[in-house]
């Protein structure tokens, strides 16, 4: 069966519409990126909060404890004060009468604010009850940002906060940190309070400020295989992981660590400069150094044989339930064997 096309506007959308318009009736937010869902959540908790009389008329339910017709009714019964109603619903793909919604999408009580969230992407977006949703506006799909616009968002957010980040060091800081937006907030937070006053963000707070907190970075990670010390790799890896980051993550760096080291030798021989080479191999300039040396180590044939071991830890932590410090463990002994 081919996969639906229907596309839903995006929750930025809602940002705005929430900052400047009255309230929607009903939300219904959904996608894998959570943290505009949450943003998107605050933003109305604290548009709704002026017009909401009584505690009795705020009400969290979740999907997995309640059907949809209980919360419906709930919904659709007159608050206990003069103002409004708001309902939140979370877990939103574990409730299984979803029907029953239609029929109040179509009709909602003008007294309520219905926010509902469904964690993931949704598989039947032709569905009478999401095309009713679409109809009436009140559908938003939260895509998780990737490549140049997360880049660009963390550049902006950090100015929004008063500070200079450039694009390149933005990159340097989504790479020791990985994608996750409330991470990189939570980095850019400490930042802040490491400069103080200071303005700009350079590559040598980023570098300083991990070393500071003693934190292990991917660099880190790659600066000890870079030279076969495999000790220190399992201990900066193992550190990564408790600490937070998923091993798709360690491998899908490495992957790109690797192919960046296998492309040295053919920039080298093109005379390629080093700044326009070390974007070549996706890294940033100050790091193309330690890239040379390391291809030094590894022969044509070690990074034939860590290309193979990415690829089949990559298909390990994907599609079985393998333990991530196992899977890591024996990708690092693979790539230095």
């Amino acid at each position: 069966m081919a996969k639906s096309k229907t596309k839903f506007p995006v929750i930025g959308q809602a940002l705005k519409d929430i900052s400047v318009n009255s309230l929607l009736p009903v939300y219904f937010f959904f996608g894998v990126d959570s943290y505009d869902i949450e943003n998107c959540l605050k933003l109305l908790e604290k548009k709704i909060a002026p017009l909401i009389d009584s505690e009795f008329d705020r009400e969290i339910f979740y999907g997995e404890d309640k059907n949809m017709l209980d919360i419906i009714n709930f919904a659709s019964a007159f608050p206990f004060g003069s103002g409004k109603k708001f309902v939140l619903l979370k877990d939103f793909e574990k409730i299984k009468d979803k029907k029953n919604l239609i029929n109040y999408i179509d009709s909602p009580a003008e007294f309520t604010v219905l926010v509902i969230i469904n964690n993931g992407d949704i598989s039947n977006r032709d569905s009478a009850l999401f095309q009713k949703m679409a109809q009436k506006g009140c559908i938003f799909e939260a895509k998780e940002l990737k490549g140049g616009n997360l880049v660009e968002w963390l550049s902006g957010y950090a100015a929004s906060k008063g500070k200079v980040l450039s694009i390149d060091n933005a990159q340097v800081l989504i790479d020791i940190t990985g994608e996750n937006r409330t991470m990189l907030e939570a980095q850019l937070e400490k930042i802040s309070v490491f400069l103080n006053e200071e303005k700009v963000i350079s590559l040598e707070v980023i570098r300083s400020l991990s070393t500071a907190l003693k934190e292990y970075t991917i660099f880190d990670l790659q600066n000890a295989l870079s030279v076969k010390n495999k000790t220190e790799s399992l201990k900066i890896a193992f550190s990564l992981l408790d600490k937070g980051a998923e091993p798709t993550y360690i491998i899908y760096m490495l992957a790109r660590y690797f192919t960046g080291l296998a492309r040295i030798n053919e920039l080298k021989e093109k005379n390629i400069p080093q700044q326009a080479a070390a974007k070549i191999v996706g890294t940033h300039q100050y790091y193309y150094k330690d890239y040379l040396k390391a291809r030094n180590v590894y022969s044509d044939r070690d990074l034939y044989n860590a290309a193979e071991s990415l690829l089949k830890a990559d298909v390990s932590v994907k599609t079985t339930a393998a333990d991530g410090k196992a899977v890591i463990s024996l990708l690092i002994a693979e790539i230095l064997k």
